[in-house]
């Protein structure tokens, strides 16, 4: 079972456009850093550490972490930061999600180049610089690196989450988890690092999505003939969701979020979004028709046999790296990302393709980290 990804990624070193508005490298351009945050007082501390180790000349570069009126103590924490770091500043987001804050941050910002960043990632001291080096030679207008997952707590579910989030099985193709071997043209990467002139030329975040916010922004950039980059060398680290309550509202949301986004940009970004909720409109049609025709209990046993089979093999590879619990745990895991993405993808389709509802009053529900 495999969820939308990069597809069709072409090799940065034979495409003949990766040598526009490169050559000589020019001076370091002033960076602006846009995190957005809500609650996050676990993880605020370790991303922000992260970014002030930054070999990226501190005179060049603001952090604007845009808070969503935090209630745990994630302000208290950010301004502590503040105080000691001068290019380090808070700023308030009423409307809570994740458009929002960067926009606020886009408002804001003094910088050339545009960093989003993540508060439940931490980056090697050479991310930034790599960043912008990159966008400088490439000819990119954005430019992104490969995002490791950890596990958010040492039991079996958490590091199963985190497999299953870089994993063939559970994400498909999505090169930015999986990786590649070399610098990549894609369709999306994550935390992008972007050419200032990119949001003059094509608006700014799309404040309708509480998730698929880059997705969205990223097909936008393409569509408007922009290019984007996925350079393997430069990584992320990633804390992933360590319950799997939590996993499924999130893949819940990426899916309910993907219909509103066709629906505006006019297309399907990739077919194998569609994988997930063909498994769950297949499944929920056959558990119907069981009910009346016998048959149907043959090709509904089919199914689930197929794709547990799927379900218990790729486990079995995990049990390889991770041990047998992790394996028995990833056997929920795969499970919880497809149902709970192709149930939201479905209920998507309902609300903003079918009723043509607008995101509207949704947005204050859902939170606006990953």
């Amino acid at each position: 079972m495999l969820l939308p990804a990069s597809e069709g990624a072409a090799s940065f070193a034979h495409s003949p456009k990766n040598t526009a508005r490169s050559g000589a490298a020019s001076a370091q351009p002033q960076v602006t850093i846009i995190v957005p945050c809500l609650n996050e007082a676990a993880f605020i501390g370790p991303c922000l550490d992260s970014i002030v180790g930054s070999e990226y000349a501190k005179d060049l570069m603001e952090v604007l972490v845009v808070d969503g009126l935090s209630t745990d103590g994630t302000c208290s924490l950010i301004e502590a930061y503040s105080r000691r770091w001068s290019h380090i500043r808070l700023l308030s987001n009423t409307k809570r999600t994740t458009a929002a804050a960067l926009n606020i941050g886009l408002v804001r910002a003094r910088g050339d180049v545009i960093i989003r960043m993540d508060a439940h990632n931490t980056y090697p001291a050479s991310y930034i610089p790599s960043l912008v080096a990159w966008l400088q030679k490439s000819g990119a207008d954005n430019v992104g690196g490969v995002c490791l997952t950890i596990p958010a707590a040492p039991t079996p579910v958490a590091q199963a989450i985190a497999v299953g989030l870089a994993h063939p099985f559970g994400v498909g193709n999505a090169y930015f988890r999986i990786g590649v071997r070399e610098p990549q043209w894609v369709d999306t990467v994550p935390f992008g690092c972007y050419r200032r002139d990119v949001f003059d030329r094509i608006g700014r975040f799309d404040e309708d999505f509480v998730r698929n916010q880059d997705d969205e922004f990223n097909h936008r950039l393409i569509r408007h003939g922009g290019r984007i980059l996925l350079v393997p060398e430069i990584v992320s680290y990633y804390r992933a969701r360590g319950t799997l309550r939590s996993l499924g509202r999130m893949f819940y949301q990426y899916g309910y979020f993907k219909p509103l986004a066709a629906r505006k940009l006019g297309r399907i970004f990739t077919a194998r979004q569609l994988a997930p909720p063909l498994f769950v409109i297949s499944l929920a049609g056959l558990v119907g028709a069981a009910g009346f025709w016998g048959p149907m209990r043959w090709a509904l046993g089919a199914l689930l046999l197929a794709y547990f089979a799927a379900v218990v093999v790729s486990a079995i590879r995990g049990a390889r790296t991770h041990g047998v619990r992790c394996a028995l745990a990833l056997c929920v895991v795969f499970p919880t990302i497809h149902l709970g993405y192709g149930v939201g993808f479905l209920k998507g389709v309902l609300d903003f393709v079918l009723l043509r509802r607008n995101a509207g009053d949704r947005l204050q529900r859902l939170p606006t980290s990953r």
